[in-house]
């Protein structure tokens, strides 16, 4: 009996190692893009970041922050859910933003979780005061050396009811331009497919929560069980979609096979050059 007690205990012990290795142990995520991309923009890193959920790295942050330094990008962009509505903590979020706004230039939209935690107008007010650009519903003109990108951003679905008609004012303009969106939902591929949308930014996913080899995630929200856009780049005609798996956790406590997840995207002018 006694033998067997430390069985159960070794596996215990063992499991919440793993347990913790899984929502702690922060992954960076390369990916190349090429498509479109200006000349002058050739090896730009763009830093995704998405639903920290009110997850803490470290003293104040320190180990997410050192993590984003390693990258060295030169654009940061954050695509929703930095709080959690059932537990919020605006510390937590803007822990990180004040040692983000000091690596590069921030972009942010919002996810679901910020206006349903009550505390949007808030954390925007917070943000702004610590130099991040929102761009719920709006769009910003990035130049380097003579030419230029057209960032682009929409508020979550949530609490955007003419969703689809925001997003065709967006993207007005924008035909001739290589031109990014941040926007929560990855669900909502086919729209920016239908609108030509050079380079797409979503989180929301999760991951899928619990991955699985040759299967993927498991369940991601607004996409149910086995859901098609979960990690990495998905690509039809001239638009490609990023998501990141995120940080941190919501409802489901525990990541499994499916560690937090910093994106680095970096842009190269031509295939020829990226490899």
């Amino acid at each position: 009996m006694k033998h067997f007690g430390k069985k159960i205990l070794a596996a215990s012990m063992a499991m919440g190692t793993f347990l913790y290795w899984q929502n702690n142990a922060i992954t960076m995520t390369h990916i190349v893009h090429t498509h479109q991309v200006p000349q002058a923009f050739h090896g730009y890193k763009i830093l995704h970041i998405s639903d920290l959920q009110n997850k803490m790295f470290g003293a104040n942050q320190s180990t997410l922050i050192y993590k984003a330094e390693c990258a060295a990008p030169d654009l940061i962009v954050i695509t929703g859910d930095l709080i959690d509505r059932n537990r919020t903590d605006l510390d937590a979020a803007m822990d990180l933003i004040r040692g983000l706004v000091k690596l590069a230039p921030v972009y942010y939209v919002s996810g679901n979780h910020e206006h349903q935690s009550g505390e949007y107008d808030t954390l925007v007010e917070l943000l702004v005061l610590e130099g991040v650009t929102v761009l719920d519903n709006g769009k910003s003109v990035i130049e380097r050396g003579g030419e230029t990108i057209t960032l682009m951003g929409i508020a979550d679905k949530s609490v955007n009811p003419y969703y689809t008609r925001v997003l065709d004012m967006l993207c007005k303009g924008n035909e001739s331009t290589f031109h990014i969106l941040l926007s929560h939902r990855p669900e909502l591929f086919e729209e920016y497919v239908a609108r030509g949308i050079s380079l797409v930014f979503s989180g929301h996913a999760h991951g899928g929560q619990i991955r699985l080899p040759k299967i993927g995630g498991l369940f991601a929200p607004h996409q149910g069980f086995f859901p098609a856009y979960t990690s990495g780049a998905y690509t039809k005609d001239d638009t490609t979609m990023v998501v990141s798996r995120g940080l941190g956790n919501s409802t489901f406590p525990f990541r499994i096979f499916n560690r937090p997840e910093l994106l680095v995207i970096t842009l190269y002018h031509d295939k020829v050059n990226a490899i």
